[in-house]
């Protein structure tokens, strides 16, 4: 029998992998705080234990990693994230089409709005991930196309294109690689529209943000002082101040907005020359 062996970047940008469903190493975090975790799990400290405690409630709450994995959801896990985001925009008619990255799969294209949500609303930067049959075939009842059955392939562009190949036109896509975005806008057409979203940037280098963030329409604050510090940061709107989404083009902002109107709370909608704007510290 051929072992399940994935690996995920979570929570203090820690490398976690699992195997066989059993977490089974943690690195050390780079960053003691979130925001987000502190808000939704109550994780007011990151270290390898308070890691790996996540990552297994992940396993036993939602089936990660394994054949039980839950595939389907509707609940938003955060106002603002990029399953939330990219599920509206699908409800709405903004895209016709994603392309998300999955454990148990790899990368995955869907126009189905519970599927970008039950996949992606749990999970952290997916680095490496074995093919589960049980779970490849619920993506494939529930609309989802798995990119390379096979192996789990991992490959954005790659995903990008075959959605173009099935016909999409409007295409939302999760790029961790900030690389990445600049050949996936290279396949737009006239009739082909790209939105990019820059996802798990925790660590990435100034020079990286300065070149290729022009190719990002949104973008996940994480924690990374060098997207603040990029000549290349033209914020068009902001969604969030904890752990922010940043809006770095007319399409992007669209987005969020589209986001917007799903949201069941009270919404306090301002103008502000002073963006970014942060109520915890970026670390």
């Amino acid at each position: 029998m051929t072992d399940d062996i994935h690996v995920m970047e979570v929570l203090g940008n820690a490398k976690v992998t699992v195997k066989n469903g059993k977490v089974v190493d943690v690195s050390d975090p780079i960053i003691s705080f979130c925001p987000l975790f502190a808000k939704h799990r109550g994780i007011n400290e990151i270290n390898k234990e308070s890691i790996q405690k996540n990552v297994e409630f992940r396993i036993e709450s939602f089936g990660l990693f394994t054949k039980n994995r839950v595939v389907l959801d509707d609940s938003p896990f955060v106002g603002f994230g990029t399953s939330e985001i990219f599920m509206s925009a699908l409800k709405k008619g903004f895209l016709d089409a994603v392309v998300v990255v999955s454990d148990c799969a790899g990368t995955v294209i869907t126009n189905n709005p519970k599927l970008v949500q039950g996949l992606c609303g749990r999970i952290s930067g997916i680095i490496q991930t074995t093919p589960i049959k049980e779970v490849i075939e619920k993506i494939e009842e529930a609309n989802g196309i798995v990119l390379s059955k096979d192996d789990a392939l991992i490959n954005q562009i790659k995903g990008v294109e075959l959605a173009i190949k099935r016909g999409y036109k409007k295409i939302g896509v999760s790029v961790s690689n900030l690389k990445d975005a600049l050949e996936i806008k290279k396949l737009e057409k006239n009739d082909v529209k790209i939105i990019t979203f820059g996802v798990h940037t925790t660590g990435i280098g100034l020079s990286d943000y300065d070149e290729y963030l022009q190719y990002i329409d949104l973008i996940s604050a994480c924690a990374s002082k060098n997207l603040l510090k990029s000549k290349s940061f033209n914020i068009k709107a902001q969604a969030g101040s904890g752990v922010p989404i940043f809006a770095l083009s007319n399409s992007g902002k669209e987005l969020l907005f589209e986001r917007l109107k799903e949201i069941d709370k009270p919404i306090l909608i301002t103008t502000n020359e002073k963006l970014p704007y942060f109520t915890e510290n970026p670390q």
